[in-house]
C-alpha cells in the first residue's frame, strides 16, 4: 500500500478508537454511579486484573505488553473522570473556599518574619523582596523558623528550598513533614557566590574554608581547584562571614555574599565562584493559616502512596488527565518506615478551576496521608 492509503486507514481506526473511548468512558460512569448507590467500593482492582489478563490474551504475545499499557491508561482516566463527576467536595474545598474569602487582595508589604541565620543570610536578601517593610527575627537552624510561626511568634517564616544547581534542601524537606503550615508566596533567586576573608589576606594563605552545605555543594568545582583547603560546614553563609570576621586568624576564608563583606568588613578574594552563573535558589514564604492571594497560579502538596506497583504511576495520571504541569516531584522516606516514602508535588494550576478542587478533594479522600501546603505565586 502506498502512504497515503495507509494514513487513511489508521484515521479510520482512530475514529473508532476515540468513539468507543468516549463510549467506555460513559459506561464506567454509569458503573460507578450504582457502585456508589449500592454503597459498594469503587475501585476493583481483582476485576481490573481479570481485565488485563484478558486483554493480553486478546493482544497476542507481541502486542501484550503495548495492550496492558493501553488499559491500564483506560482505567486510570476512568478513574478520573468518575472523581470529577462523583466525588463531593470536602473539608478541603470548604478551607480554600473560606480562604479565597477571608484572605486580603494584597499580600502585606510589612510583618514579623522569622529567616534562619543572621543579618547578611540570603534569607534575610529574600525576605526583603518578598517584604518592603519586614520586621525579621532570627533562628540559628531551620527548625525554629517552623516553630515560630507555628507557634505564633511569627505571622510568616522565609525558608530555602531548591537550587537550580545543587538540587533540594533536605532538611526543611524532612521538617515539612513535621509541622503544619501553608505556602502563601515564592520567590526564585540568583545567588552568586564571593569567598570572603580579612582585608590583605591573599588566597595563598587560606588553610580553611567555611559556609553552609548548600553554598559548598554550589563552589564545589571552585573548591576541587584547592583540595589542600580545610572544608567546614556551619549553618549560614552569613555565620559563615561573620565567624571569619570574629576569628584571629586570618588563614580562613568564608564562602558568603558580597553583602556580608560589607557587613562584616571582609575583602573579596574571588567574586563568583559559583558552578555556574544561573545559579537560583527558591525560597518559600510560609504561614500558619491558609493564606491565597490573587495572581495564585501555583500549588504544593505532600502526601504518602501506597507500597505496591504503579502506585505512583497513578496519582501523576491523574494531573495529566486534566493537562497539569507538573513542576516538581520529591520524595523522602519516611522515618521508621521501610521503603515507604513522603512525596511532595508542585504544579502549575488555578484554584478556581472546579476540576482542580475536585482532584484535592480526590487525593484529599484517598486511604493515605496527604497534606495541601498551599496555592500561591511566585516571584
Amino acid at each position: 500500500m502506498e502512504i497515503q492509503e495507509i494514513r487513511s486507514q489508521i484515521d479510520e481506526i482512530d475514529k473508532q478508537i476515540v468513539n468507543l473511548v468516549v463510549k467506555r468512558m460513559k459506561m464506567a460512569l454509569q458503573a460507578a454511579e450504582y457502585k456508589q448507590a449500592h454503597q459498594l467500593p469503587l475501585l476493583d482492582r481483582k476485576r481490573e486484573r481479570e481485565i488485563l489478563v484478558q486483554t493480553a490474551e486478546l493482544a497476542g504475545e507481541e502486542y501484550a505488553g503495548y495492550a496492558k499499557v493501553l488499559f491500564s491508561t483506560l482505567f486510570d482516566l476512568s478513574k478520573s473522570y468518575q472523581n470529577r463527576i462523583l466525588v463531593h467536595k470536602g473539608k478541603l474545598a470548604d478551607e480554600i473556599a473560606a480562604a479565597l474569602v477571608n484572605t486580603a487582595k494584597q499580600f502585606p508589604s510589612k510583618a514579623v518574619v522569622a529567616c534562619q541565620g543572621i543579618e547578611g543570610a540570603y534569607s534575610q536578601m529574600a525576605c526583603d523582596r518578598i517584604f518592603s517593610l519586614p520586621n525579621i527575627l532570627y533562628f540559628r537552624h531551620f527548625e525554629g523558623v517552623f516553630q515560630a510561626v507555628q507557634n505564633g511568634l511569627c505571622r510568616y517564616g522565609i525558608l530555602p528550598i531548591e537550587n537550580s544547581s545543587y538540587g533540594s534542601v533536605t532538611m526543611v524537606y524532612d521538617l515539612m513533614k513535621k509541622y503544619d503550615f501553608h505556602i502563601a508566596k515564592s520567590l526564585k533567586m540568583l545567588i552568586s557566590h564571593s569567598l570572603l576573608a580579612k582585608p590583605d589576606t591573599r588566597m595563598d594563605m587560606i588553610k580553611e574554608i567555611v559556609s553552609h552545605e548548600q553554598a559548598i555543594g554550589q563552589c564545589s568545582e571552585f573548591l576541587r581547584g584547592h583540595k589542600d583547603i580545610k572544608i567546614t560546614v556551619c549553618e549560614n553563609t552569613a555565620i559563615a562571614a561573620q565567624m571569619v570576621a570574629n576569628s584571629d586568624r586570618t588563614d580562613i576564608a568564608a564562602i558568603s555574599s558580597k553583602n556580608c563583606a560589607d557587613l562584616y568588613g571582609l575583602t573579596v578574594l574571588n567574586d563568583s565562584i559559583q558552578n555556574s552563573e544561573i545559579n537560583y535558589t527558591r525560597f518559600i514564604c510560609i504561614s500558619k493559616e491558609l493564606e491565597i492571594y490573587p495572581g495564585a497560579d501555583k500549588i504544593s502538596l505532600m502526601l504518602t502512596l501506597p507500597h505496591r506497583p504503579g502506585s505512583l504511576y497513578t496519582t501523576i495520571a491523574k494531573f495529566a488527565a486534566l493537562g497539569l504541569n507538573l513542576t516538581k516531584l520529591e520524595s523522602r522516606p519516611i522515618p521508621g518506615k521501610d521503603f515507604e516514602f513522603m512525596f511532595y508535588f508542585d504544579f502549575d494550576a488555578s484554584i478556581y478551576s472546579d476540576e482542580v478542587i475536585r482532584l484535592l478533594c480526590d487525593l484529599e479522600a484517598g486511604p493515605d496521608q496527604f497534606e495541601f501546603l498551599g496555592s500561591y505565586s511566585e516571584i
